[in-house]
């Protein structure tokens, strides 16, 4: 996946929003809450950060391609960032894309997701 496809994938979210901030990078929030990272790249290669549960952060963060998120997860969050963008795992990415919108959404608040529309299973 490129940072285009990244972020194409991450506007079909509902109720998202983009900035770009943090050294370049494609920030992708819902309701001001960051749920995916374009960017923070090591050797100049495309990379994405994202949210998961504590089960995936210790299987992701043993797996290939894969690490414990720079900045986030030597804080004690459970981010990860995909460092293999080679393509062939691109829909493992979108998995864990739309885990993350789901965690970060179902931590608004009731009347923050029905205002956004926000509707998280």
């Amino acid at each position: 996946m490129n940072y285009d496809e990244f972020n194409a994938f991450c506007a079909s979210f509902p109720a998202t929003s983009h900035v770009v901030q943090w050294g370049n990078s494609d920030v992708w929030k819902v309701g001001g809450k960051v749920f995916a990272i374009g960017g923070w790249s090591p050797k100049g290669q495309a990379a994405f950060t994202f949210k998961v549960s504590d089960v995936n952060f210790d299987f992701l963060s043993h797996c290939e391609g894969y690490q414990p998120a720079p900045y986030f997860a030597n804080r004690g969050m459970k981010w990860i960032q995909q460092i293999d963008t080679e393509g062939h795992l691109d829909e493992q990415l979108q998995y864990y894309l739309s885990e993350s919108y789901k965690i970060v959404a179902s931590g608004l608040s009731k009347k923050k997701r029905i205002e956004l529309g926000v509707l998280v299973k």
